[in-house]
């Protein structure tokens, strides 16, 4: 019989690796709802058309990248490659930007995203992200509060000096499509030089070509049109606000006119937090204003922003940096062992203390074996203290104390007098 394995690019998260994520995840989340963000969740399937049109016909992900599939009624469904598109459909659906007139919202999200792409260090087929966007908000102020807030995430988990933050300004509509202009101009004339994946993007999505990673296209467009000279006086305000506002907070930036962002629903600012201590593939967050999507969607016209970053990057720039609190892996205080014929007056005795201290994290032996045995498990546990309920503490409504961290005696008191001891 064949043995069953998980899907090419799919990893299980097994428990020794899971305390990184919560704490990433838990500092992260906690950030974010001191900034007056709210957590929203959405389906993983979502309508194929979603995508295609929120994120565009000649994008790689839409042309080679979603799983998509029909189900039993015939509809075309996929499992969601992005979360942007999602929320602004949960938003339109829920009528969350309309009520009461409250344009506002500011919003996250953390599940896992897929995408059908080689799997490598630090990206898979379903990866996981956290995402953040903001509606109803056209200033540059927004735009700054966002890299503010991930410019304190980097400080909290101890890595700003390893991240750089690029940006760029993609401007309005009018003055991309004469961008795109004389820069199909341009790559016709050098079309000879360009790689495959460039000679293909080349009619539908030409902006992306600036972003290629392959060598010889990258000196090809070295010298091609830069979008950010063809930048309207809106956008332009735009960028020097947001530029601005950095200065004056000391966040340091490149300004990138190769940076166009994979997604045609961009507009304006764009932005990506890259790092050169995962090796190639360095960006671990990135975003920027769609103030055109939701209208797009067929929502009414509202601006909107975000980003979304990669937790896998993120546990393996922490873990690279060896900069995870070496505490988030004890996953216990207290481990009890049961010796004897007294397995009763421990359950008794431990959700006693349960209800007394319910944030101590304590563990019941179970399953029997002799003492020795259940030491070992004990001392593995990582728990600081063990407990000893044998008959004769039982029946003397008293507990043995045997300390596993640190060289003391043991000691054994009453059980009236535990919860005191443990607190």
């Amino acid at each position: 019989m064949k043995k069953l394995q998980a899907i090419t690019g799919m990893k299980d998260l097994v428990p020794s690796e899971s305390p990184v994520w919560q704490y990433l995840e838990k500092t992260v989340a906690d950030l974010l709802q001191t900034y007056g963000y709210r957590e929203i969740r959405f389906p993983i399937l979502e309508q194929t058309e979603l995508f295609a049109r929120g994120i565009g016909d000649g994008t790689d992900i839409v042309e080679k990248e979603m799983y998509t599939f029909s189900d039993r009624n015939g509809d075309s469904l996929t499992l969601r490659p992005e979360g942007t598109a999602s929320c602004v459909r949960a938003c339109e659906e829920h009528q969350l930007l309309y009520n009461r007139g409250n344009l506002v919202q500011k919003l996250w999200y953390n599940g896992p995203m897929f995408r059908h792409e080689k799997p490598q260090k630090g990206r898979l087929r379903q990866f996981h992200q956290i995402g953040v966007e903001a509606y109803g908000l056209p200033g540059p102020d927004i735009d700054a509060e966002l890299l503010l807030l991930t410019a304190r995430l980097w400080k909290l988990l101890g890595i700003s000096d390893k991240v750089a933050l690029h940006l760029n300004s993609l401007g309005m509509p009018e003055s991309r499509a004469k961008h795109r202009a004389d820069l199909m101009s341009y790559l016709e004339a050098r079309k000879l030089d360009l790689d495959e994946d460039s000679l293909r993007r080349l009619e539908k999505n030409p902006l992306r070509i600036l972003d290629s990673k392959v060598a010889k296209t990258q000196s090809v467009v070295a010298d091609a049109p830069k979008l950010i000279d063809y930048l309207d006086d809106e956008s332009k305000a735009h960028f020097e606000g947001l530029c601005s506002v950095l200065d004056d907070h000391g966040i340091h930036y490149e300004v990138n006119p190769r940076l166009v962002r994979g997604l045609d629903y961009y507009s304006k600012t764009v932005f990506e937090w890259i790092t050169d201590s995962l090796g190639a593939q360095g960006t671990i967050c990135a975003g920027g204003r769609y103030d055109a999507l939701i209208e797009e969607l067929g929502g009414k016209p509202t601006q909107g922003i975000g980003f979304a970053m990669g937790l896998e990057r993120l546990v393996l720039l922490l873990q690279e940096l060896d900069v995870v609190p070496a505490d988030i892996f004890d996953t216990l205080d207290v481990y009890c062992l049961v010796v004897g014929n007294v397995h009763k007056e421990a359950v008794a005795m431990v959700e006693q203390i349960r209800d007394t201290l319910p944030a101590l994290r304590i563990q019941l032996h179970c399953g029997g074996g002799s003492f020795k045995n259940q030491m070992k498990k004990a001392d593995k546990s990582g728990a600081r203290i063990a407990l000893i309920v044998g008959e004769n503490e039982a029946i003397k409504q008293q507990v043995t104390i045997k300390y596993l961290r640190e060289d003391k005696e043991q000691e054994t008191i009453n059980q009236s007098e535990l919860n005191r001891f443990l607190a």
